[in-house]
């Protein structure tokens, strides 16, 4: 999940607010209240208290979102979600999520 930015800076670059807010299709001050919920989202902030994003802090702002409003994790939920991933090996993860997807498709029907 990389987002492709169009407003012609480098991929490493740092992002306002507003910029990633665009991008992904998320209210500003959505963002804003992830970052109480969220404690390791943590954009740079500069004089004035203007945020500046670094790559990273927007790939897990993909992740709280795909959590959040895709699979549909409440905040808490998503949160242990990302604190147990880290404690995961990469290989299980996948193994997972194909595990959701079933439940989710078996509790539809």
């Amino acid at each position: 999940m990389s987002t492709e930015f169009e407003d012609g800076k480098d991929q490493d670059a740092l992002r306002t607010i507003g910029e990633v807010a665009k991008a992904l299709g998320i209210k500003t001050h959505v963002l804003r209240y992830w970052e109480q919920q969220f404690p390791p989202l943590s954009p740079l902030k500069r004089s004035g208290g203007r945020r500046y994003y670094r790559p990273e802090d927007v790939a897990l702002i993909e992740q709280i979102n795909d959590l959040v409003n895709v699979q549909g994790f409440t905040l808490k939920g998503a949160r242990a979600a990302l604190e147990g991933a880290s404690e995961l090996s990469p290989d299980v993860l996948p193994a997972l999520k194909s595990i959701r997807a079933q439940l989710s498709r078996a509790l539809a029907a």
